[in-house]
């Protein structure tokens, strides 16, 4: 499971280095999470849920400023879960 974080992490990476597929990348970010949600720790369950509203909140306002606020939550929030699954090895 591990690794489909790590993969995650690469598309993000890989798609925020085309502006064109910004919209789609906060999607991605969002589904990112969503596989991920076996590998969170309990105590940032309540955390990574309110972080995903906020983004899907963010996207659906449709504006640039919407989608970059998304795009930032998202990844702060994969940053975060990588972050944890790092202590826990």
């Amino acid at each position: 499971m591990k690794r489909s974080v790590l993969l995650g992490l690469f598309v993000t990476a890989s798609l925020m280095a085309s502006t064109s597929f910004a919209e789609d990348l906060c999607a991605v970010n969002i589904k990112t999470i969503e596989n991920a949600k076996a590998q969170i720790s309990p105590d940032m369950t309540d955390q990574v849920k309110d972080s995903v509203e906020q983004a899907k909140a963010d996207q659906a306002k449709g504006t640039k400023q919407g989608t970059d606020d998304c795009i930032a939550e998202t990844t702060q929030t994969i940053q975060d879960i990588k972050n944890a699954n790092k202590g826990g090895k």
